[in-house]
């Protein structure tokens, strides 16, 4: 994943500890770990008939490491474990190594939103639907 510079600025850019924990206490998240510290990190919550992730993060001296796929896949595997058949988020228009990211997972991009006070979209809704558990097992491998 690219660092660029987006328009709106990231609200990521004003979380904080405290408001981390909220979101991990409100719904979940994962983390990755190496050398006993946080080099990648991912929030989920319950929304709209599926399980939302978003705050996908990957310490640039880290990616390429498969950490953020890695992450993702945790978020699947909760929703998976959770009973939910979809996956979803919304990703920035502008970055395109994310897009392809979870294009190449099976995501499929849907509307387009803006963000507040912007004429033009800035985002793009993005999906998976995820096989049941219970059908899976029934399916030849």
């Amino acid at each position: 994943m690219q660092s660029v510079a987006t328009d709106p600025p990231s609200a990521a850019l004003r979380e904080t500890p405290a408001s981390v924990g909220a979101a991990i206490a409100g719904g979940g998240g994962a983390c990755a770990v190496a050398g006993g510290r946080m080099v990648g990190m991912v929030l989920w919550a319950d929304k709209d008939g599926g399980l939302y992730f978003g705050r996908l993060g990957v310490d640039p001296d880290w990616r390429g490491r498969g950490i953020a796929r890695a992450l993702v896949l945790a978020a699947e595997a909760e929703a998976r474990r959770r009973g939910h058949l979809r996956v979803h988020l919304s990703a920035r228009l502008v970055l395109l190594d994310n897009r392809r990211l979870f294009a190449s997972l099976g995501y499929t991009e849907g509307a387009l939103g803006t963000h507040a006070g912007y004429a033009a979209p800035t985002q793009v809704a993005m999906e998976k639907c995820l096989t049941p558990t219970a059908w899976r097992r029934l399916l030849p491998n």
